[in-house]
């Protein structure tokens, strides 16, 4: 496969590891962040939307501190991360500001991702700034977690937002030129894998070796990664962020680094996720108006329930289900069991008369639902 995959994608989650972001731990890297800034720019004007992920917060941290080994305790951790954040959005928001860019700050947890409620929030809110033209800039919550910290990584983020967004590619870059057949810092007769496919057990056999003292990844989270993100189709590139004019090479299709393909196409994958990972926490009854329209592509309105059963909250998976109990489809309600049952039978213009607040005009948008 070529990277023409590459060249034709239109949204991208690009994710920057600590020692790029620290020049390997002197300090924030401004000139490095003023590339990456630069770069973007350029793809933005392209037309493509993008996300950052980065690393950082308590490499920078540990900088303001005068810290010299990144700590252990996890209290020290939090309070570094919290210091090193400031630093961080800081020096990106005036990076992007010097190409007419707005940036917008999210802090993330895995638990964020797991919960369907905050899941479908952050979704919302990413999808809102990327049409306003805002770069979202998006870093683990390291303040407030204690298991990321200790086990977790930005790549495994960088990918979980990859699948949040429906996004085409991951980019991950990182102070290595890609993967290795085996550590080249070790066994100078490896080569680099400029292919692959996401997912391949192999791959991880290539990828050992451990993060450095400012971040706490290495190939093997790389890899992992992207096996997580081709769940939803996108395909993922390991690549070096001081390679000149990286991203915007990449976008034209360009073979830098290691391009990992997912084998799944992405609406293919998207079913699968929510068709097999999701419990169903209650139903609604359609007419058979909605009934149709679902079979057409279209989106749940409230005007086509009939009845709501079961008690959930916004976010949860639920099942659609015609008159005579047949499941058409399952998917993601915009709207709480008690709300559902209120707005049930009205038009959507009636919903924030009926609730006094409109959320979404869907009960169930088409991007979260899947035919059974």
């Amino acid at each position: 496969m070529t990277t023409t995959c590459i060249a034709e994608a239109k949204r991208f989650v690009i994710k920057v590891g600590s020692a790029l972001v620290t020049n390997n731990g002197e300090g924030l890297d401004h000139e490095a962040i003023n590339e990456w800034a630069k770069q973007i720019a350029r793809l933005r004007e392209q037309g493509r939307q993008v996300v950052l992920v980065s690393s950082g917060a308590i490499a920078c941290g540990m900088q303001r501190l005068g810290w010299k080994a990144r700590p252990k305790a996890v209290h020290e951790l939090q309070a570094c991360a919290a210091v090193g954040q400031m630093g961080l959005v800081e020096v990106y928001e005036r990076a992007f500001s010097d190409h007419g860019l707005h940036t917008a700050q999210i802090l993330l947890t895995h638990e964020d991702l797991a919960d369907r409620k905050r899941y479908l929030n952050a979704r919302s809110t990413l999808a809102t700034l990327l049409d306003l033209g805002v770069v979202p800039i998006i870093n683990e919550n390291d303040t407030v977690v204690t298991d990321e910290i200790k086990f977790g990584d930005n790549d495994t983020l960088g990918a979980l937002v990859a699948n949040l967004i429906d996004a085409d590619c991951l980019v991950i870059l990182t102070d290595q030129q890609g993967l290795f057949t085996a550590d080249p810092r070790k066994d100078p007769t490896a080569t680099l894998v400029s292919e692959g496919r996401a997912g391949d057990p192999a791959l991880e056999a290539m990828a050992g070796g451990a993060g450095t003292q400012y971040g706490k990844g290495g190939m093997i989270t790389k890899i992992i990664a992207a096996k997580r993100a081709a769940n939803s189709g996108a395909h993922t590139i390991i690549a070096s962020g001081r390679e000149p004019d990286v991203m915007p090479r990449l976008a034209v299709g360009e073979s830098i680094g290691t391009l990992l393909v997912s084998a799944t196409q992405p609406l293919n994958a998207r079913k699968q996720w929510l068709a097999d990972h999701l419990q169903l926490s209650g139903k609604l009854v359609l007419d058979g108006g909605a009934v149709k329209a679902l079979h057409e592509g279209k989106s749940l309105l409230p005007i086509g329930v009939i009845e709501v059963q079961g008690e959930f909250e916004r976010g949860a998976a639920v099942a659609c289900v015609s008159e005579e109990g047949t499941e058409i489809a399952r998917g993601l309600a915009n709207y709480g069991s008690s709300d559902s049952r209120r707005i049930a039978r009205h038009s959507s213009q009636d919903i924030e008369k009926v609730l006094g607040y409109s959320e979404e005009p869907e009960l169930v948008h088409r991007d979260n639902l899947v035919l059974c």
